[in-house]
């Protein structure tokens, strides 16, 4: 693909284009540099290596989730964190490997600093600590994080189940653990309603923990 001036910008989002062709892995700036017709080099004006890239994109992704997750303020802190890691569990599922190129990068901007500006301060005004409002945030946003690194280890993307992954083998493994064999559905299927379910389990207690309704 031949293409005239090479930014930042147009990097990034080639890279977040073939992140669902070849997952985080295959994705390199080589393979990047090919797509573009350009030589490998030419890429490291503007990211000094692969984790650089990633911070990057990984601020592209936080733009377009924040773009579609509008959330108004007087939203209550339960509500506010549902519909804030409902909608990032989303952004991460737009693109295979999308939790792991999310966990641990940096971003780039200070785009995210509007959002976790609005939920810290809600979570303070419901009578949170600064301190307390940090776990609340942060536990449940660990929790999306972990809960899509392993939805992904299932099903790459949506739709897409991995081809050696099999309940009903899993169950004929485990037959000697009857309730270890049983609940392979109840961990490996249902994905939408087992996320809604660790959400509520985590805002019930953290609600509980800090005796905040």
């Amino acid at each position: 693909m031949a293409v005239g001036k090479i930014d930042r910008a147009l990097v990034a989002d080639t890279a977040l284009r073939l992140l669902n062709e070849v997952g985080l892995d295959g994705l390199s700036l080589r393979v990047i540099a090919k797509e573009l017709d350009v030589k490998a080099p030419a890429l490291y004006w503007h990211f000094k290596d692969k984790q650089a890239l990633l911070d990057e994109m990984a601020t592209r992704m936080y733009r377009g989730m924040v773009a579609g997750t509008r959330i108004p303020p007087d939203t209550p802190w339960r509500e506010r964190l549902l519909l804030a890691n409902r909608g990032l569990r989303a952004a991460l599922l737009g693109y295979r490997d999308g939790a792991k190129v999310f966990s641990g990068s940096r971003f780039t901007g200070t785009d995210h600093a509007v959002q976790m500006e609005e939920n810290l301060r809600a979570l303070v005004d419901a009578g949170f600590t600064l301190r307390q409002a940090v776990h609340a945030f942060t536990s449940v946003y660990l929790y999306t994080l972990g809960f899509v690194t392993e939805e992904q280890g299932v099903y790459p993307l949506p739709g897409e189940r991995r081809a050696d992954f099999d309940v009903a083998g899993r169950a004929r493994m485990l037959a000697d653990f009857p309730l270890a064999a049983a609940a392979g559905p109840v961990i490996f299927e249902g994905y939408d309603e087992n996320f809604e379910e660790g959400l509520m389990l985590l805002l019930a207690g953290i609600g509980a923990r800090y005796g905040i309704d």
